[in-house]
C-alpha cells in the first residue's frame, strides 16, 4: 500500500523503518492545500493533529483505506464520513495497555497546576525586569490543598499517584469507576461535592456527547470561590463563555488550559487568547500535553506496528 504521512517533521526513525517496511511511503510536512494535492493516490493518510480530516480531504483521497493517527482524541477526523466510505481509522484510542506507559499529559497537568498555583508565569515574567517583589507572588501549596479530578480513568488515575506525593487531598467524580478500581489517595464523590470542595478542579474525560459542555455556568458557579480550573482533557468539554464569565467576575481564581474548543480554527482575535494577554489568571498552552520527544516516539512506533498490521490483515493491500 502507498502511505502518505503528512506531518513528518522529527518523526521516529524507527516507526519510519516500520512503515518502510509495510508499504510505499511518501513523506511530507503538508500545509491543507499540500495535503489535498497529495492525498489522491495513496491508500493510508497519516496525521497528528494539524489537519482536519473532513470531507474534502477524503474527497481528495479517493482512494484511501485508512487513516492513521498516533493520537487517542478523533475530534479532528470525521469519523462518520470516514466509516460511511469504508475507511478504517487507526489510532490509540482503547490501546489501554500501551497508554498507561505514556505520562506526558499527567505531568503536564502537574505542572499546570504548580503554575497557577504559585503564579510562576508572572514571577518568571518580572525577576528579569528587576520585579524581585517575592510577596507580590505569595501563593499556595499542593500540600495541604484539595484537588478534584473530573474522570478518573488513565489519566486521571495518572494524575492522582503523582498527587499523592505531593500530599494533596485528592476528591474523584467518575459514575463508571467502583471504589476498588480507584487508587488508595482517591475518594469518589459526586460532582456537587468536588466542585464545592475542590481547591482545584482537573478535567480528565473524553469528549462524548455526555460530557459535551459537562462543565458550564452553574457548574463553575458551583466551585469553590478563588477556585483554579486545569482542563487537558478536550476543550468542548468546558463551555468558554461560561468559563470566561467565571474569570473575569473574580469567581475563579484562575485557569490553565492545554486544550480550546475546535482548535483548527483557533486565531489570535479568539476570545480566551484575547484574554490571556490582558490577564494573568488564565494560562494557555497549545495542546502540548502529549508533545515529548519520548512519548512521541514510543507513540508513533506503537502506531506504525498497528498500522502494518493493519496493511498485512488486508492482504498487503492486494
Amino acid at each position: 500500500m502507498r502511505i502518505l504521512v503528512a506531518e513528518s517533521s522529527e518523526f521516529s526513525a524507527t516507526a519510519a523503518g516500520i512503515l518502510a517496511g509495510a508499504g510505499e511511503v511518501t513523506w511530507a510536512d503538508a500545509d491543507r492545500a499540500g495535503l489535498l494535492a497529495l492525498a489522491p493516490g495513496h491508500e493510508v493518510l497519516w496525521v497528528r493533529l494539524r489537519h482536519r480530516i473532513d470531507r474534502e480531504i477524503l474527497d481528495a483521497g479517493r482512494s484511501l483505506r485508512a487513516v492513521a493517527t498516533p493520537t487517542t482524541g478523533l475530534t479532528h477526523i470525521d469519523g462518520e464520513e470516514a466509516a460511511r466510505r469504508g475507511i478504517a481509522v487507526l489510532s490509540l484510542r482503547g490501546e489501554t495497555e500501551f497508554l498507561r506507559t505514556v505520562r506526558a499529559t499527567a505531568e503536564l497537568t502537574i505542572g499546570l497546576m504548580l503554575a497557577l498555583l504559585r503564579d510562576l508565569p508572572g514571577a518568571l515574567a518580572q525577576a528579569p525586569r528587576g520585579g524581585w517583589d517575592r510577596d507580590r507572588f505569595r501563593g499556595r501549596e499542593l500540600y495541604g490543598s484539595t484537588v478534584g479530578l473530573v474522570g478518573l480513568g488513565r489519566l486521571g488515575q495518572q494524575v492522582a499517584r503523582y498527587l499523592a506525593a505531593f500530599e494533596a487531598e485528592v476528591l474523584a467524580c467518575d459514575p463508571y469507576v467502583e471504589r476498588a478500581a480507584a487508587p488508595p489517595n482517591v475518594r469518589l464523590v459526586g460532582m456537587a461535592e468536588l466542585l464545592g470542595r475542590a481547591d482545584v478542579v482537573s478535567v480528565h474525560v473524553n469528549l462524548t456527547a455526555e460530557t459535551r459542555g459537562l462543565l458550564g455556568a452553574a457548574e463553575l458557579a458551583a466551585m469553590r470561590p478563588g477556585a483554579r480550573l486545569v482542563n487537558t482533557a478536550r476543550g468542548e468539554v468546558i463551555r468558554e463563555e461560561a468559563l470566561l464569565a467565571a474569570l473575569r467576575s473574580g469567581h475563579l481564581g484562575g485557569a490553565a488550559l492545554d486544550v480550546l474548543a475546535d482548535e483548527h480554527a483557533v486565531g489570535g482575535d479568539h476570545p480566551l487568547l484575547r484574554y490571556a494577554r490582558e490577564h494573568g489568571n488564565l494560562l494557555l498552552t497549545p495542546h502540548i500535553g502529549g508533545c515529548t520527544g519520548s512519548s512521541m516516539e514510543r507513540t508513533e512506533e506503537f502506531l506504525a506496528s498497528k498500522v502494518a498490521r493493519w496493511i498485512a490483515g488486508q492482504g498487503g493491500g492486494q
